[in-house]
């Protein structure tokens, strides 16, 4: 992979250059997020960083809009639990206009009172909406239920409880905290070379005070103990989603890239068995797949399906039977043979554009992944032997210890999704609108 990692004033600065087409890429990511929203105040961190887009050098929405169209590019504000980034791309010549505007967002917000009200009342209108979105609400309690008592279990959104606690100082205080040059890295690629690289990137750090950055001190979390269930009951429901998982993996778990080989067999791809049992097989539900994602610390490992109420008994029982054959079995050598081929070849897809690249590279600073695991990922897959992905399922994967999450209408398929689970211990059932 390639890519080159600089320093500027003690920040690191990642360059891909690229002069095949005349546009630059930027991010400007934090390495911390939402974990840091208070005790209460869940939201806080998604808040802020959309006022700053809004009021960045004390000007209107309308009137940065205005200036990011001026300059043909375009800038938006990504927030997870454990980092936030503002992303944009510009025409090469308006590099340096681009950054001035940056600047302004990122260094000189205004919070105004107004905006942070309206903001407010988006958000909350946002949430109310969301529970229209079934596929939504089942995300939000598996998280809420998986990660009980750990950062990642709460709203990177906030909940309509949590944001009129908000206040202006509140943002202020969490801006002052968390903009400083040592909490930042930045990433350019596009056309762009390393000396006019370092020339913004020094100008847009002088706009920042200097102080500590913020440490992460989330533990790793724990995963579910025995099988529970959360049911979250919708009236009218012909159609269920159904989210069932425990505990994932870590790229610095020794197994981690067989664990990843072994997903892709059970419900990574198209083809994997779970779609083939669930889709293809039974016509049970459009999409069947399971996933494995990677964060700063340890994520959960999850199956997704979303079946008619008639079939989500039935789909449930062969789901764990899959999991367990899976867990026992393992997988053969003709599908380690496929998964190792499919994962080598797709990966070009990965590192195709500049961006891409050098997105690679920002997440391994990022979420503290192994230093080169993006580098010698290729050779690790094709290193990965039948023993080594076997026993990785046995040691990180556990059918007895899973999470179901389900949204429905409960008096249609509450007894048949209980029934369905066999040594299933705590349960309960949630409105749909439930806070």
């Amino acid at each position: 992979m390639s890519g080159t990692a600089i320093e500027v004033n003690g920040t690191p600065v990642l360059l891909e250059t690229s002069r095949a087409l005349p546009l630059v890429h930027m991010s400007a990511s934090l390495f911390t997020g939402a974990i840091e929203d208070p005790a209460g105040k869940e939201g806080l961190t998604r808040l802020m960083t959309r006022a700053m887009r809004r009021t960045g050098g004390g000007l209107t929405q309308q009137e940065l809009d205005t200036r990011v169209d001026s300059l043909g590019g375009s800038l938006g504000a990504d927030i997870a639990h454990s980092t936030l980034s503002f992303n944009g791309t510009v025409i090469a010549r308006n590099l340096e206009p681009f950054i001035d505007l940056c600047i302004d967002v990122i260094a000189r917000p205004g919070f105004a009172d107004e905006e942070l009200a309206h903001l407010r009342r988006e958000t909350e209108a946002e949430i109310v909406e969301s529970r229209d979105n079934d596929r939504a609400l089942a995300r939000r309690w598996f998280q809420r239920r998986m990660f009980a008592g750990h950062a990642y279990g709460r709203s990177v959104s906030g909940r309509l409880s949590t944001l009129p606690g908000m206040n202006g100082d509140d943002v202020r205080s969490l801006h002052a905290r968390a903009f400083v040059r040592k909490n930042l890295v930045l990433a350019f690629s596009g056309d762009i070379d390393e000396e006019r690289a370092k020339a913004v990137a020094a100008r847009l750090l002088a706009a920042l005070p200097d102080g500590a950055p913020l440490e992460d001190k989330v533990a790793d979390p724990e995963g579910p103990r025995g099988r529970s269930l959360v049911l979250v009951d919708k009236p009218e429901r012909t159609q269920t989603q159904i989210l069932i998982g425990g505990l994932g993996t870590h790229p610095k778990d020794a197994d981690h890239i067989a664990l990843h080989v072994a997903n892709t067999v059970f419900g990574g791809t198209f083809t994997a068995r779970l779609m083939k049992e669930i889709r293809s097989k039974r016509g049970w539900s459009y999409g069947a797949y399971s996933s494995l994602p990677i964060d700063r610390h340890r994520q959960a490992f999850s199956l997704w399906t979303f079946p008619k109420a008639s079939d989500a008994e039935a789909c449930i029982k062969v789901e764990l039977g899959l999991l367990r054959a899976w867990w026992e079995k393992g997988i053969t050598e003709r599908e380690l043979s496929w998964a190792k081929r499919y994962l080598v070849r797709s990966h070009a897809f990965s590192v195709d554009t500049p961006s891409k690249r050098v997105g690679l590279l920002l997440d391994t600073l990022i979420y503290g992944l192994p230093a080169g695991y993006y580098e010698g990922y290729l050779e690790n897959v094709a290193a990965v032997t039948l023993d080594q992905v076997n026993s990785a399922i046995r040691e990180r994967i556990s059918p007895d210890n899973l999470l179901f999450s389900v949204v429905g209408t409960a008096s249609e398929i509450g007894d048949g999704v209980r029934s369905a689970i066999d040594g299933l211990g705590e349960h309960e059932v949630v409105s749909f609108d439930a806070d």
